[in-house]
């Protein structure tokens, strides 16, 4: 059955791994990924990522991408967007800070934090405008 308006927002903004989709290089199957994600009802939903990774470079050409969130229990549930690229700037530790927030327990945020923006390099933060919704919650297993 098909999650109402409400129903698919209050899902995504729950802390799911997202499984990214993008346009993928020519004579390629797209790049589906699986990313840590923000998003609030009714806002633009934001991925983090290094600024040279493959997906950054899919993402600038295509302007566009998809992201599917799910679970299975209690029952199983889904929600996809798909949109355009609103925003893309450079990512900051204040933008680690909040997805690590979100995905980790209070006490590692600041080390993941100090290690993220010391290994992992630039990063660039891409804000989708949601077009298009796909949900469904098929029930109990």
């Amino acid at each position: 059955m098909p999650l109402s308006h409400e129903e698919r927002e209050l899902f995504l903004s729950e802390p799911h791994i997202g499984a990214l989709s993008v346009e993928g290089d020519p004579g390629r199957a797209p790049l589906t990924v699986p990313v840590w994600y923000l998003y609030e009802p009714g806002a633009d939903l934001r991925v983090l990522t290094g600024a040279d990774s493959r997906k950054a470079r899919l993402i600038r050409a295509a302007g566009r991408f998809s992201l599917l969130a799910e679970r299975v229990r209690p029952t199983v549930r889904y929600v996809s967007v798909e949109g355009t690229v609103v925003e893309s700037r450079a990512g900051t530790d204040d933008d680690l800070r909040q997805f690590a927030t979100r995905y980790l327990p209070a006490e590692k945020v600041a080390n993941y934090v100090e290690f993220a923006s010391q290994d992992h390099g630039p990063t660039v933060l891409f804000r989708l405008r949601p077009d298009h919704w796909f949900s469904s919650d098929l029930g109990p297993l």
